[in-house]
């Protein structure tokens, strides 16, 4: 009985902690972390230049697209006021992989190589991918943080700023100097972690507590 008590009290604390606001918080910082792809354009543009035969100009038109894509977030913004997270997440997930494997295909030649507008829709498709992440994760851990919007914030936006040395690193890892890997693990590697967390990431009831400012910024 005695055991059997014990681990009832485990895994009432296991649903407790999976089903908490600071997991929510975690994952959310796992999604950022993973969903800067747009600042590594630099490591394998020119991987796209060389193998689909641009010149800078058209790389340059490319990079537009992108950086379009990366900024243009009112489509998730109005999804995010009339469906839950985990639609947006789905999403995002969905739209990452399509966008970034179409252009590993392209680059490795396993397609015919694509026209230039299609290039362009795929690196805005991809891109565009990063919003839909940042909405899903962000606006939800601030609406489940009251008392601690800025620093919600500025935590989980740092994340998407380092997420370009720590996807550098995994590539290195993983893949050593292959820049066309890259581009496959920038398309796999955010659609797999945002559909891992589908279910964590959701709008919470909560009662804000007064410490909680300190419980983030707590030094062992």
């Amino acid at each position: 009985m005695a055991v059997e008590e014990e681990l009832t009290k485990t895994k009432a604390f296991i649903r407790h902690v999976i089903t908490g606001r600071w997991f929510m918080i975690f994952a959310s910082c796992l999604i950022m972390a993973v969903s800067g792809a747009t600042y590594m354009f630099g490591l394998y543009s020119n991987e796209v230049k060389t193998s689909l035969g641009y010149d800078q100009s058209t790389l340059n038109l490319i990079s537009f697209f992108k950086d379009l894509g990366a900024n243009l977030g009112i489509f998730s913004g109005l999804i995010n006021e009339v469906s839950p997270p985990w639609v947006i997440l789905a999403m995002g997930a969905t739209m990452n992989f399509v966008g970034y494997f179409m252009i590993w295909l392209s680059v490795t030649s396993r397609i015919a190589k694509p026209q230039l507008w299609q290039m362009c829709l795929y690196f805005y498709i991809g891109a565009n991918s990063q919003s839909f992440a940042n909405t899903g994760a962000l606006v939800n851990c601030v609406q489940s943080f009251p008392r601690s919007r800025g620093s919600v914030i500025g935590l989980l936006k740092g994340y998407v700023g380092l997420s370009g040395a720590i996807f550098t690193q995994l590539y290195h890892a993983l893949y050593g100097d292959n820049s066309k890997t890259l581009i496959f693990l920038i398309g796999w590697l955010p659609a797999a972690v945002s559909f891992i967390f589908l279910p964590t990431v959701r709008v919470l009831s909560i009662t804000p507590q007064p410490r909680e400012i300190k419980v983030e910024f707590h030094k062992g």
